[in-house]
């Protein structure tokens, strides 16, 4: 959505801030840079109810306090407020919307921009973190499923939220009320990621910020108002499907970018902002403002070039495989076709509205921007480059690997060795050496083994047990290293069966059999064991479950379903040849990496209240992510373009996904940002440090408040401790067992990690800019 950033319990409300959200009087001397070209396929259109939009919503506003009257000055003047221009940005986003609606649209868009101005006011420019905790808690109390049920307002920003969730919930059903609630909340709290990097003078790497902006930025928010608008909440069983969520996110992405441009002068120049997307490639790049300006552009063609593929190609397979309804069918194309309006209609707004830059556009005609290339659904493919096709190759110079913390060894390495190879033949994962390479199976339950011996024992699965779980007794350390052993040889089974082969019937049939081994209701299975993945994971689900309530069952269950499912997103990519965005990269490799799994299974001992917890799921996916990312370029680094024969040594030392040229980081970033692997590389490592201090700033501050907010005692304590530390163990083991290198021991090591020089252009050493690196070899893997 268009700019919105947040609000308090501070200063009052009703005191003028000196801030308005158009333009301040006087406008800037020149503009940083031309605004670029923007690709959009859809002519914008104009709901005819927007003057009575504009007449209500400024009277809503204030009621609230928000707009000055005579005596009360309100955060905003009135002729402020007329500039901002909010009723045209609703009636141009949601053009179909009845009058009525379109009301509280546009209530909705003048809290959350009133929101998002008092928030920089109140606790941005203060720098104020406790303050802003203790308000956005507050307010994201007035949401409640039942609207009866809301606490009574004690601010503007309050009282706003609470009428509009009373007049907005009973239009919708309740499974929209939770996911609307949830996007609200996200858009409210990862304010304090914002606030966090201001504080801290530090802009964000390219891939963690696009990750976040999804949530800060709002538009996930918005993609809710658009199922209000049209009434037409998407199905309940769909909402969180991939194709659902790619949609939204592919929406999102390109209207946070299109909004960073036209808020670059203002956001840098009058608010001190780090947080805008053309800042972030402009420092990490080290490019001008003009050059950064155009290669965000860029990217929000790719993204929206992202939302026509899904839609063409994957919703038709997702309304089939759910057997949705026709009305069902229509909501769900009503909303597709509300986003799109929502991206034309916010598109002419920012070239509009007096809060943004657009001067050059008003001089030359605001058609100028728009119609630079071909209209029509698809025909982005006219100006850039396909989705699908080779993802980049070239050489690439692995960047240092550190961990601030120091590797052990389980003294159980010889018999954890002798074990994993004795359970591994066993299971049928092992044929003799010289027996003849693996074949590739007619069909998923014919599945040979695939491991020779020889390649067994070079990848060592013992040593990385021993390394990962260096204090695990006996039988823990049988079953933690079963479960490794079982992950390593799934990856290999389903690249060289299905990946390789473009299977996509096929995989789905594979891995659709895998939930009948881990029943929620005990250790028995619901299938026969038909291979050696359904063997492996019988016995090992049988010695799991056994000791664990139902609750736990289900988490690792769950964890198994998600390792399913992003083998199932990477296949499908790979039958594309698409390289995914680097943020559903991310977002696939915590459950296709086996990192989601790992965390379930180490989760074993903690209280179950903690598991939900956002600074517990922060901690989780800084943890997956660190040693996702490294593997990736691990991967890269061994061959960009070629999956080997995992028989004959597999992945490279069992590395999941190792030699696969669609579904990696580096290729991932190299194909968003169109650069070269070395510079895609470079942003990688960047970000793994990023989530290493993230990993060590949640244990340091958000771990302590989450215990106390519990009322953990000192068992519960200590177990969170040991959590902690397995899992420090985990990523040391890790990165010696896959490099063959040792972690720079602590302390010398947290210090550089932790507090060595990050962001704001510390990574220009490592990365060049797209349009000025080598070409790619010709002839290389991809190319």
């Amino acid at each position: 959505m268009p700019d919105r950033r947040p609000a308090p319990h501070g200063r009052p409300p009703s005191q003028p801030s000196g801030r308005p959200p158009g333009r301040p009087p006087g406008q800037p001397s020149g503009q940083p840079f031309e605004l670029p070209d923007f690709y959009l396929p859809h002519p914008a259109r104009l709901n005819p109810h927007r003057e009575r939009a504009d007449a209500h919503s400024k009277q809503w506003a204030r009621g609230m306090g928000y707009v000055g009257t005579g005596d009360e000055p309100g955060l905003w003047p009135e002729e402020v407020y007329d500039a901002a221009g909010f009723a045209l940005l609703t009636a141009y986003t949601h053009p179909d919307a009845t009058a009525g609606i379109l009301d509280l649209l546009t209530d909705w868009y003048v809290w959350v921009f009133y929101f998002d101005d008092h928030f920089l006011d109140a606790y941005k420019r203060t720098k104020d973190l406790a303050g802003a905790k203790e308000y956005l808690d507050r307010l994201a109390t007035f949401m409640p499923v039942d609207p009866a049920d809301s606490p009574e307002p004690a601010n503007p920003a309050e009282a706003g939220l609470a009428d509009l969730w009373a007049r907005s919930a009973p239009l919708m059903p309740v499974d929209w009320r939770v996911r609307f609630a949830e996007s609200t909340f996200d858009l409210l709290v990862e304010c304090l990621w914002e606030l966090d990097n201001i504080s801290e003078d530090r802009v964000p790497n390219p891939i963690e910020y696009v990750e976040m902006r999804r949530k800060v930025g709002g538009a996930p928010w918005s993609a809710g108002l658009v199922e209000l608008a049209a009434q037409a909440a998407v199905p309940a069983r769909v909402a969180g499907t991939r194709p659902l969520r790619v949609l939204r996110d592919a929406f999102s992405d390109a209207v946070h970018l299109r909004n960073d441009v036209f808020s670059y002068q203002r956001e840098t120049e009058e608010e001190g902002e780090v947080n805008n997307g053309v800042l972030v490639l402009e420092r990490f790049l080290a490019v001008p403002p003009q050059q950064a300006a155009d290669i965000t552009a860029d990217l929000v063609t790719s993204r929206m070039q992202q939302f026509e593929n899904t839609a063409l190609t994957e919703l038709p397979v997702l309304f089939e495989e759910h057997a949705l309804a026709p009305d069902e069918r229509g909501a769900v194309l009503r909303y597709v076709q509300g986003l799109q309006d929502w991206q034309s209609g916010g598109h002419e707004w920012h070239l509009r509205s007096g809060r943004y830059m657009n001067q050059d556009v008003r001089a030359r005609g605001a058609a100028g921007a728009i119609l630079a290339s071909p209209l029509g659904f698809g025909t982005s493919a006219v100006r850039h480059r396909s989705l699908s096709g080779p993802p980049p190759a070239g050489e690439l110079e692995a960047p240092e690997f550190s961990l601030p913390y120091g590797v052990r060894l389980s003294p159980r390495l010889a018999a954890i060795r002798e074990h994993v190879r004795s359970w591994a033949g066993e299971m049928g994962m092992l044929r003799r050496t010289g027996s003849g390479r693996g074949l590739v199976p007619a069909m998923w339950d014919e599945v040979p083994a695939l491991w020779n011996e020889a390649a067994f024992d070079a990848a060592d699965y013992g040593l990385f047990a021993a390394l990962t779980h260096p204090d695990a007794d006996g039988p823990e350390l049988e079953l933690m290293a079963g479960w490794h052993v079982w992950h390593f040889y799934l990856s290999d089974v389903f690249s060289r069966a299905f990946k390789g082969r473009r299977d996509l019937a096929g995989g789905r049939a594979f891995l659709a059999r895998l939930p009948e081994f881990t029943p929620d209701e005990g250790a028995e299975p619901h299938a026969v064991p038909a291979n050696a993945v359904e063997r492996g994971l019988a016995d090992l689900w049988a010695r799991t479950a056994a000791d664990l309530d139902v609750a736990a069952r289900r988490r690792v269950a769950d964890a198994v379903e998600g390792l399913a499912e992003g083998l199932n997103r990477e296949l499908t990519g790979a039958v594309q040849r698409r390289v995914p965005d680097p943020v559903d990269q991310l977002e696939t490799r915590r459950g296709s990496g086996g990192a989601d799994l790992v965390t379930a299974l180490m989760r074993r001992t903690l209280p179950g209240g903690l598991l939900g917890a956002t600074p517990m799921r922060a901690l989780a996916d800084a943890f997956a992510d660190i040693g996702g990312l490294r593997d990736d370029i691990l991967a890269f680094v061994v061959d960009p373009g070629d999956p080997g024969d995992p028989g004959d040594g597999g992945s490279g030392r069992g590395v999941p996904g190792g030699g696969d040229p669609f579904n990696n980081a580096v290729a991932a970033v190299a194909t968003f940002l169109d650069c070269a692997p070395q510079s895609a590389a470079g942003i990688v490592a960047d970000l793994i440090t990023a989530r290493v201090r993230q990993f060590e700033r949640v244990v340091a501050a958000d771990l302590p408040r989450l215990a106390a907010e519990h009322g953990l005692d000192g068992a519960a304590r200590r177990a969170l401790a040991r959590h902690v530390r397995d899992l420090r163990h985990w990523m040391a083991g890790d990165l010696r067992w896959s490099t063959g290198r040792e972690p720079a021991p602590a302390p010398s090591a947290l210090r550089r990690v932790l507090g060595g020089p990050t962001g704001l252009g510390t990574s220009a050493a490592l990365v060049r800019h797209p349009r000025t690196a080598p070409a790619r070899t010709p002839g290389g893997h991809g190319s």
